[in-house]
């Protein structure tokens, strides 16, 4: 899965420092018997480490564009789909919007 971000904006890796005040991005995967997840969802990007002085935290996040990778092996030569739900938050230099929680089906096979 491609992220893509406008202009000034920005979306949180899956791995924060300890003093970070924003949502990870986080994936969360339907069970389907015919497919086997082979470790964790890696990001493939630029990550940015940034750090505000000001209110003491700090963020690993991407600008522009990420891919989100999620190697798999399927048991069985057969027609199916890895499903779930995504939830991310984005920033810009002023403002955070609320986290979301989007759901999402890629067909296989």
């Amino acid at each position: 899965m491609t992220a893509v971000m406008d202009n000034g904006w920005h979306l949180y890796s899956q791995t924060q420092p300890a003093d970070a005040i924003n949502i990870p991005t986080k994936f969360s995967f339907t069970g389907n018997p015919l497919v086997k997840l082979e470790g964790a969802v890696k990001e493939v990007g630029k990550m940015e480490k940034f750090h505000d002085a000001s209110v003491g935290a700090s963020a690993n996040q991407y600008s522009k564009t990420v891919n989100f990778v999620q190697k798999i092996t399927l048991k069985a030569a057969a027609k199916t789909n890895i499903s779930g739900t995504v939830t991310y938050q984005t920033c810009d230099d002023k403002q955070c919007l609320p986290p979301k929680k989007v759901p999402f089906k890629v067909d296989l096979g």
